[in-house]
């Protein structure tokens, strides 16, 4: 096992166990912050009170075991590799059914590249601007980390079953804030001259299939804890 995979396992891991035994409740997160361009103010951009915002997602909270899993940060996608492990580790332990776990991810702040595609994260070099690397391998990498595969990325098996897509299509509910996004739109703005509207209708053709935006991330894991989610800090 390389160094680079056996730390972030070892890393991922222990973390883990320190997190299982926060609260339920809301604790601020000390993220690092956004690129400062995605933290310009662009109220054309976000006017969150102007959309309409999907909360049906609440109805799918039907489980016995329900938790919210918090990424204000990119961490190597660890909050997502968190979520999907929570899963498995419920039905080895406890021997509870796919009906029975209901994973919320919220994914906000200046995790928000998270919810977009390799397109993406290729054509505005996401990880060179922000120094992601490989999960695993810790090599330089121009891909979302938490899209990666088996096949493209050399990610275990096991992990490239946690990807945010696969997850999404195993019906774990995957929300994100508008207003970090309104820093999606601002890329593409930037680096292909558009004006907001069209920016932004670009961003969302980018943005991975499945993932709910909500007004910002407080209000999706506040409305998930609302709903009877344990509140894990995931990053």
């Amino acid at each position: 096992m390389s160094t680079g995979r056996r730390d972030f396992l070892q890393n991922l891991t222990l973390s883990g166990v320190a997190l299982g035994a926060l609260p339920s409740t809301l604790r601020a997160s000390e993220a690092e912050p956004a690129a400062t361009t995605w933290n310009e103010w662009d109220e054309e951009a976000q006017q969150p009170t102007a959309m309409v915002f999907d909360s049906t997602w609440t109805q799918k909270l039907t489980g016995k075991y329900r938790a919210v899993f918090d990424s204000p940060s990119i961490s190597g996608g660890a909050a997502v590799w968190r979520a999907g492990m929570w899963v498995d580790h419920y039905k080895q332990v406890l021997k509870a059914e796919p009906s029975d776990l209901s994973p919320v991810i919220v994914i906000r702040h200046a995790g928000i590249p998270l919810i977009m595609n390799h397109e993406f994260w290729e054509r505005y070099d996401i990880a060179k601007e922000l120094k992601v690397r490989h999960p695993m391998t810790d090599k330089k990498t121009k891909r979302n980390p938490v899209l990666m595969t088996v096949e493209d990325d050399q990610l275990p098996k096991s992990f490239a079953g946690y990807a945010l897509h696969k997850q999404i299509e195993r019906g774990t509910i995957v929300l994100a804030c508008n207003l970090a996004f309104g820093g999606m739109v601002a890329t593409v703005a930037k680096e292909e001259k558009l004006k907001t509207p069209e920016a932004r209708a670009k961003a969302l053709t980018m943005m991975v299939p499945g993932v709910i935006l909500q007004p910002n991330g407080i209000f999706g894991v506040t409305l998930a804890q609302q709903n009877g989610c344990a509140f894990v800090q995931a990053t």
